[in-house]
């Protein structure tokens, strides 16, 4: 196993690296909000064929590894972009692996990013989908409807509730508009499984390169910010505060890294448990580092007009999408040890 990326992904990475800097500063993600999302920005992405990266190239798509993606999910936390790109993979490649999704007359479309499609992470209740990551935006949602998985394309609201990370969540109908039975029964459970674990995946990339970035501004702010005539980088305390995070955000990188070799690789089973290895521990290194850079900006952290508090609001925002986190710790111990003992009462 060797998670080095290859020259070719260093290449991909690189030019997806350009793309962001040059067509997301931090502007396009204030002007964005409250929805968070910048149709201008997903438009330029377009031109770039992500948004059908993850889909094999027979079927109109790029033919991306999931290790490729990661490494574009990394660039695109980095600046925070306000586009549902991970959400848009994991449907997208979800679609592709059913013959009713890929047969679609609008499957192309949502391959060119011409349509944008999410998954909903929890099973629709009475017909519902609740708080669909992206749904705000969405063209089509792909959901776990009681036994069925099913694809509805309708009309996106354009609209979501108010949410820590200026996020476009929406409620979603999945029972009216256009309906694709994608599965049924135990293969439509296995498939929304994994759809979820390809949306933690990515998601867990973008929260690494949001915490990669969180710690640049704080180390530049520390180098500007000054006490008692000198930066208050100088102050041991401030560096090793710093230097502490260097670590961590590193190793839960190689961790995703690892969750998409598996994915590559073919073990769908490790693949999940890694995803939801990745994705708690990314989470978890991004609240820690936007929490301690937004501390040594002092008072100014908390501030509309500094750019640590776009991240600090988004570590925490984007992983309670999909619920507490302490319950996917449950989840992620019933994977590794089996469900827990009933407790004996007496």
């Amino acid at each position: 196993m060797n998670l080095e990326p290859t020259e070719d992904q260093k290449t991909v990475r690189d030019a997806f690296a350009r793309f962001f800097a040059d067509r997301c500063p931090i502007n396009v993600v204030r002007d964005a909000e409250p929805l968070g999302h910048s149709p201008a920005l997903w438009a330029r992405l377009r031109e770039t064929g992500a948004p059908g990266m993850g889909v094999d190239e027979k079927l109109g798509g790029g033919g991306a590894t999931a290790i490729d993606l990661l490494l574009l999910m990394q660039e695109a936390g980095k600046v925070l972009a306000p586009v549902p790109l991970a959400e848009h993979l994991a449907a997208t490649r979800t679609l592709a692996r059913t013959a009713p999704g890929r047969d679609a007359a609008w499957f192309g479309d949502a391959v060119e990013g011409d349509i944008i499609a999410v998954p909903a992470l929890h099973p629709a209740v009475d017909g519902t989908a609740r708080l669909v990551p992206g749904g705000a935006v969405a063209d089509v949602v792909v959901a776990l409807d009681g036994d069925q998985l099913v694809a509805v394309r309708s009309d996106a609201p354009m609209t979501a509730p108010p949410n820590h990370a200026c996020a476009p969540l929406a409620d979603r109908d999945v029972r009216n508009g256009d309906r694709i039975v994608l599965a049924d029964g135990p293969d439509a459970e296995a498939l929304s499984a994994r759809m979820r674990a390809e949306w933690q995946l990515a998601t867990a990339g973008a929260l690494a390169g949001l915490s990669a970035r969180a710690l640049e501004i704080g180390i530049a702010y520390t180098q500007e910010r000054r006490q008692f005539d000198r930066p208050i980088a100088a102050f041991q305390a401030v560096q090793q505060g710093l230097a502490d995070l260097v670590g961590p955000i590193d190793g839960t990188t190689l961790l995703a890294a690892r969750a998409a070799w598996a994915d590559d690789s073919g073990d769908a089973a490790e693949a999940a448990r890694l995803a939801s290895m990745a994705f708690l521990a990314c989470a978890d290194v991004a609240r820690n580092t936007t929490y301690r850079s937004l501390h040594y900006h002092g008072g100014y952290g908390v501030t509309l007009e500094y750019d640590i508090q776009l991240y600090f609001r988004r570590a925490r925002g984007w992983p309670l999408v999909l619920g507490d986190p302490d319950d996917e710790y449950l989840r992620l111990a019933d994977r590794l040890f089996g469900p827990a003992a009933p407790e004996v009462t007496r």
